[in-house]
């Protein structure tokens, strides 16, 4: 099961659409790296540019808003235990967090980490490749983030 946005704004946004636009097997703009359950160190940072001239709200879902880029911005290989995976995004900026999780499924956040950051949480995630991308709202601009991989609730 996983746990998606917080405050019931659930509804509608695992989806399994064509996407035009994404481009799942180009080279992750950011790198990639492969964890396992129990990594350390816990988070796990990459510092990143969000955002790009693609509107994910057309390409992806209505629900997944922000501007984001082709290729994901990272790709993380992960070997899954007993853990939750936790995915967030941290800026000055108003950003969004895009993933197509191993289950070919597409997952979106605005709000739903500390603060107005994005976030998503796997409480039990799969094995397999998570491509990641950073939305941001201002069209065909970027803005400086972290994106933060973590097995632990903070």
């Amino acid at each position: 099961m996983v746990e998606r946005l917080i405050g019931g704004l659930l509804a509608g946004l695992s989806l399994t659409v064509p996407v035009l636009a994404q481009n799942l097997s180009a080279a992750p703009s950011y790198g990639d790296v492969s964890l396992s359950a129990g990594f350390t160190p816990d988070p796990y940072v990459v510092s990143l540019r969000a955002g790009g001239s693609v509107d994910a709200s057309t390409t992806i879902h209505v629900g997944c808003p922000g501007f984001i880029a082709e290729a994901p911005d990272f790709d993380l290989y992960y070997n899954a235990g007993s853990l939750p995976l936790i995915i967030t995004a941290e800026a000055d900026a108003d950003t969004t967090l895009i993933v197509n999780a191993p289950d070919g499924e597409w997952y979106c956040d605005d709000d739903g980490g500390p603060g107005v950051n994005p976030q998503l949480r796997f409480a039990q995630p799969w094995t397999g490749t998570y491509s990641i991308w950073v939305g941001f709202y201002g069209q065909s601009s970027t803005y400086p983030a972290e994106l933060k991989i973590s097995e632990l609730d903070r």
